[in-house]
């Protein structure tokens, strides 16, 4: 009778968590087919990485919660494992194999588990008081939440408790080994047979109970970041996904203006969202007080898919245009969630039915019209070489490297030094080298990441032919997001070229002695990582090598952890408040350090942090690209 019962709650309490993901499922069903086709390989590759390995997690920052998701994770992955494996040691028999679960076996499987579930119970209490006591902004927070905290607790202790009043009811020679077992046995009374059985079937009911809520709990990421993992995009992290005329022409819409627009991917990493608030608590629009919450952005968008709401009614406007898409936020997922994706799909919308208008607006009329983000004329691209001798690719066709000057190399003022800079320094080291000059169009990165599809398609189509005409095969670039855009998305539309940062070559150039390297032995410079170089192309390492004496000072976040100065996204073109400006937070963190020099290696950090610099201290601080650093040094 006993074992019926047992079995019949396996079978309801399996076939309903069935039922209720197989509901989601026909939801992410609405959803486009995904474009790309994962290998085996690929997979087991993934789970082991990112589940397995748990690589975003352990990436962390400590405050984020990591070291606690790590003990819950590990806790019940060993749990699940100790489960799995008595279960396939008692039903061994019944298809003829032995029962293994006994001998030194048991000894070892007892001594680990029972070590192992105590990294569950602290890791869950960890959570209960992060939840409770601390009550973090950034996490969101329902009452399943709360729920499924107090069901993991109890079926975690509840299992300590059940093993003890095994060993009080019937001891053995063996049971110290369970020493944690063992232990809170020591405490118990007399544990009777009726009692036993009482505690035994309370511990298979809140199980069963767990298991078949699963679905409808955050938990049930346990399940689904398997999934998006496993079929996780195999795209860079700076690539976006390009929208065709006869993608535009079937649906009669650019973009994604209903949550069943996106691909059944991205539906399904929508539903292994854990709520954790990494995204929020990284994105820098949301630091400095922006409606844009990526967190919210997530939820928003799953609830869409259930209510029909456009996306931009579910999450707003100004959130989508706040976006800088620095990608912290993709990053910082431990489910793998592509944010950014979902932002610029929904921008795509919003420009194709005409909703921007403002400074963005400007940029991409004069993007259109000059192929040139800041609207100068084609011919005032050669401006910047006068007198310094720059080798043309129309005059000079035979060279190594094309220096892509790009916008802002070539118009802003400051970016005009590191971009003189970059060619001396390319011609003392005797680079054969050209630029392009006037034929040189934008990359169309501000245009894309903007919205404007179709504008950068036609910047892309202007510089391939320009690239074909002159047999390009390698490019150097001193701004990260022409850099991001060649290396990572060209390739979408053409043969894929070499692309390297300035400080890349640059760092090889050193290395080789063919120029010297800085001398900072009595200086006070911090350096400020691209978004577009440190995270989106995990670059942060070249830069820091151009140093051949002292060191510079680094700031709280670096690397991969950066903080974005607020232009990227289209950003640099949009008005925002003084007091909600993310290039102020940064330039506080930089100067922080002590430095008066800040270095950089992207002219739109520049024109920002210079900006908010000189909005957050009356002291005079230099803002040098690390070019210009080395050009000093080899003077």
């Amino acid at each position: 009778m006993a074992k019926g019962v047992f079995y019949l709650l396996v079978v309801l309490s399996t076939g309903y968590l069935i039922w209720a993901i197989a509901g989601r499922a026909r939801l992410w069903m609405k959803g486009q087919p995904i474009k790309w086709k994962p290998s085996v390989g690929d997979w087991v590759r993934n789970i082991l990485v990112y589940v397995v390995g748990q690589k975003k997690v352990r990436s962390s920052r400590p405050k984020s919660g990591a070291p606690m998701h790590l003990l819950i994770f590990y806790g019940f992955l060993s749990l699940f494992l100790a489960t799995s494996l008595l279960a396939i040691a008692t039903y061994s028999p019944l298809i003829g194999l032995p029962n293994f679960h006994k001998g030194n076996y048991y000894l070892i499987y007892e001594a680990t588990f029972d070590a192992l579930g105590v990294l569950f119970v602290v890791g869950i209490s960890w959570a209960m008081g992060r939840r409770w006591g601390f009550r973090l902004h950034q996490m969101a927070h329902d009452w399943r939440d709360s729920w499924a905290l107090v069901l993991l607790w109890l079926l975690g202790v509840g299992g300590y408790v059940l093993a003890a009043a095994r060993i009080k009811n019937s001891p053995t020679a063996f049971d110290h080994w369970s020493f944690v077992s063992n232990v809170v046995a020591k405490v118990l009374p007399p544990v009777s047979n009726e009692a036993y059985v009482a505690i035994w079937w309370a511990h298979v009911v809140l199980f069963f109970t767990f298991w078949a809520m699963l679905p409808h709990m955050r938990l049930k990421h346990i399940v689904l970041a398997i999934l998006t993992a496993a079929g996780r995009p195999e795209q860079p992290m700076g690539e976006l996904k390009p929208v065709t005329m006869e993608e535009v022409e079937a649906t009669e819409r650019v973009g994604v203006s209903l949550a069943e627009h996106y691909s059944r991917w991205h539906l399904m990493s929508l539903d292994a969202c854990m709520g954790c608030g990494r995204c929020t608590e990284v994105c820098p629009a949301n630091g400095v007080g922006k409606v844009l919450n990526p967190q919210k952005v997530v939820a928003d968008i799953h609830g869409a898919l259930k209510t029909g709401a456009t996306v931009a009614e579910a999450v707003s406007e100004e959130a989508l245009w706040a976006c800088t898409t620095c990608n912290a936020c993709v990053e910082a997922c431990p489910v793998l969630i592509r944010h950014v994706d979902l932002i610029v799909d929904a921008r795509r919308n919003l420009v194709g039915e005409g909703a921007l208008s403002g400074g963005p607006a400007v940029m991409l009329r004069q993007t259109q019209s000059t192929a040139n983000a800041w609207g100068q004329a084609a011919n005032t691209r050669e401006d910047w070489m006068a007198g310094l001798g720059v080798p043309l690719a129309r005059e000079n066709p035979e060279f190594d490297i094309l220096f892509w000057v790009g916008c802002a190399g070539a118009t802003d003022p400051g970016a005009v030094k590191t971009t003189k800079a970059m060619a001396q320094l390319l011609t003392k080291a005797g680079v054969k080298y050209a630029c392009l000059g006037q034929e040189e169009a934008c990359t169309g990165d501000p245009a894309r990441r903007t919205g404007d599809e179709f504008t950068f398609q036609d910047m892309v189509g202007r510089n391939q032919s320009v690239f074909e005409r002159y047999k390009v095969k390698k490019v150097v670039t001193a701004c990260p997001h022409c850099f991001n855009t060649l290396a990572n998305e060209y390739h979408q539309f053409g043969p894929q070229m070499e692309v390297l940062h300035h400080t890349q070559l640059l760092q090889k150039l050193v290395a080789s002695g063919k120029l010297n390297g800085i001398d900072l032995e009595d200086s006070k410079t911090v350096f400020h990582d691209p978004c577009y170089l440190g995270r989106v192309n995990d670059e942060s390492e070249a830069p820091r090598s151009l140093i051949r004496k002292g060191a510079l000072l680094e700031p709280t976040r670096r690397g991969k952890k950066t903080l974005c100065c607020g232009a990227g996204g289209g950003r640099m073109w949009m008005e925002e408040p003084p007091d909600q400006r993310p290039g102020n937070r940064r330039a506080e963190e930089l100067l922080a350090t002590g430095a008066d020099t800040v270095a950089i290696g992207c002219p739109f950090c520049r024109i920002m942090l210079d900006a908010s610099i000189k909005q957050v201290t009356d002291k005079e601080i230099d803002i040098v690209d690390m070019a210009e650093m080395l050009q000093r040094a080899n003077a």
